[in-house]
């Protein structure tokens, strides 16, 4: 028994996101693998860079004193002290931006592969049907973008906050009272830290109504469905549509904006009332001899700039980067909950069959069942064909032997051993096959195809073999570098081709595997004419009962398609009605049962004839 990674009985998996600062700090782990050196060079360097800068104030306050005391060697230390932190905060700022921006370029790749890595780790693709799953998603694919400034953000933090330390050390040594304006400044801190996480909280409650403007906007602008938009006049509804979308995004994200911005101005007024406060305080209640009265005004001053550069960039890390870090942090969780449990190999060859044992089936965030205790026998070297009205759960039970999702209840089984149990990434490499929503790569031909088995990406032989077994040839002979030709007009040089021609490429990428243990093809050939289907599905069928290398390890393939005359080559035929196993057996059998099958054909071929 397995459960569904969205009925967390047994394995349960993250809803929630992950706590900010362990996340941004598995998110610094993470760079640091990659770029050891650099991260602390940037790191080092960003700290050295605010010394100069926060010295400046010491430096006036001894030039004030040396004129006042006309003492030329003060003057001298003093000017020296001014003129170096100037060049040297000039100079490492360089140095420093430098090397931060060599970082970025490096482990924005890293990051960008990491999560790419992860999106395909997870062998199920229920989070991506999941409309919280695919907000959360949504947002962190914005985000990835600007995860490495994270980086950035925390090396500039760090040497605002050294500044800090270094301008209230010199305030405290006029008084240790003076302690207290950074007292004044905490709630400035305390606001921009929780003020993105409102703010934020607001975007993600409405981030569903985001995606719709977006998917509003791509359908007003993009080519494919241009002419349908057209035809139909929507555009002005489409735009209407978006604005409304926005409006209910926007609303409340602009409530929480005013509301927290409210109390960032409160916080501010406290700091100014303080910082006026403590001017009062040492000119006139400590008497204080003038030069400290002006490192007061020269540390004051700069104690307030630092305070708000420090504000704005723990504003920008809490808002975006410490953001963006828990959602990688809670995607890299979630892949890591969803194959936990798959500790086998993928088999070599299939002996006995697989075995689906009251299978029961819903699709994420639903609770109808797509498939309802389902109980079937595949054996080895099987062609069996899937039918059934649309809806009854055909493409669901080719998901599931794929590991595409997993069983709400029920099994499946592959010569005895659980398919849960199987690594996901070993099972799939032992199938192959093409589904009707198929994915256009618009690559040069030949790589279109060739996806279909990476390892031979590059073998202009395997691919030639792949058409041929797909009967595309006649598409590649149109194109006008065959092979080499682009795919999709929005490229340089690109050709458009039809969808009955992407279909029969999707087919030839199907077919790119020698030896496969499991061929699914669902409904890969809808938009051909029966004729050509037939004759496609005739040659395979007929290659794969000789005893060929397509079925000496056991191959089942399993074919879905509405047209009964494929369906009665398969050697089994599996018919599905209301989620459930309605009929199962060889087309003579469930002929002379004259149940639905026999029914659906005749009507079928009635409509022929």
């Amino acid at each position: 028994m397995t459960s569904s990674p969205d009925a967390a009985a047994t394995r349960p998996l993250p809803d929630g996101l992950p706590p900010a600062i362990p996340s941004m700090w598995r998110l610094v782990r993470l760079g640091y693998r990659n770029e050891p050196a650099l991260l602390l060079a940037a790191f080092l360097l960003s700290l050295l860079a605010a010394l100069p800068d926060a010295l400046f104030a010491l430096w006036l306050k001894l030039l004030g004193q040396g004129v006042l005391e006309g003492d030329r060697a003060l003057l001298f230390v003093a000017a020296a002290g001014l003129a170096t932190s100037t060049a040297g905060t000039w100079f490492l700022t360089v140095i420093s931006t430098r090397v931060q921006r060599r970082f970025r370029d490096r482990v924005t790749i890293a990051l960008e592969a990491h999560v790419a890595r992860l999106q395909a780790s997870v062998s199920t693709i229920a989070h991506q049907e999941r409309p919280d799953y695919l907000d959360r998603l949504a947002v962190l694919r914005d985000q990835v973008f600007v995860l490495d400034h994270l980086y950035m953000s925390l090396f500039t933090t760090a040497g605002w906050v050294l500044r800090l330390v270094v301008v209230l050390g010199l305030l405290v040594s006029i008084h240790p009272a003076l302690i207290l304006l950074g007292v004044c400044a905490l709630p400035t801190v305390l606001v921009s830290t929780w003020r993105p996480a409102v703010e934020r909280a607001a975007e993600e409650k409405g981030a569903s109504a985001k995606r719709l403007a977006r998917h509003y906007f791509g359908l007003a602008t993009a080519a494919p469905p241009g002419k349908e938009v057209r035809v139909a006049g929507i555009g002005p509804r489409l735009a209407s549509g978006r604005r409304d979308a926005w409006e209910r995004w926007y609303a409340p994200v602009a409530a929480a904006r005013w509301g927290s911005a409210l109390w960032q101005g409160l916080a501010w007024a406290l700091f100014g009332a303080g910082y006026t406060g403590s001017v009062i305080f040492v000119a006139s209640g400590l008497d204080a001899p003038p030069a400290d009265v002006l490192l007061l005004l020269a540390a004051g001053a700069r104690l307030s700039a630092y305070i708000g550069a420090t504000v704005g960039e723990i504003g920008f890390l809490r808002g975006i980067w410490m953001d963006g870090s828990q959602r990688l942090a809670w995607l890299e969780d979630y892949a890591a909950a969803v194959t936990r449990d798959e500790d086998l190999p993928a088999p070599e060859a299939i002996h006995t069959g697989i075995s689906v044992e009251h299978l029961s089936f819903a699709y994420p965030g639903t609770e109808r069942l797509v498939l309802d205790d389902v109980t079937l026998e595949i054996p080895a070297g099987a062609v069996v064909a899937v039918v059934g009205e649309n809806g009854a759960g055909k493409s669901t039970l080719v998901k599931l032997l794929c590991k595409l999702y997993e069983p709400a209840s029920g099994a499946i089984a592959v010569d005895g051993v659980p398919l849960a149990r199987i690594r996901a990434d070993a099972w799939r490499e032992r199938i192959a096959g093409a589904f009707q929503d198929f994915f256009r790569f618009e690559f040069r031909a030949r790589h279109s195809v060739s996806v279909g088995d990476v390892p031979r990406f590059d073998s202009e032989g395997a691919v030639v073999t792949a058409v041929g077994r797909a009967g595309a040839e006649d598409v590649v002979a149109k194109l006008p570098a065959a092979l080499e030709t682009q795919l999709g007009p929005t490229w340089p040089g690109g050709v458009d081709v039809s969808f009955g021609q992407w279909q029969k490429i999707a087919l030839a990428r199907g077919f790119m595997r020698d030896a496969p243990l499991l061929l699914v093809l669902d409904e890969p050939t809808a938009a051909l004419d029966a004729e050509t289907e037939h004759a496609l599905f005739e040659r395979y069928a007929a290659a794969a009962r000789q005893g060929t290398e397509m079925a000496a390890n056991g191959r089942i393939t399993i074919l879905v398609s509405h047209r009964f005359s494929t369906v009665r080559m398969a050697d089994l035929i599996v018919v599905l009605s209301g989620a459930r196993l309605a009929e199962f057996g060889t087309h003579e059998e469930l002929m002379a049962k004259g149940g639905a099958y026999a029914e659906l054909y005749r009507i079928q071929a009635a409509a022929y004839r």
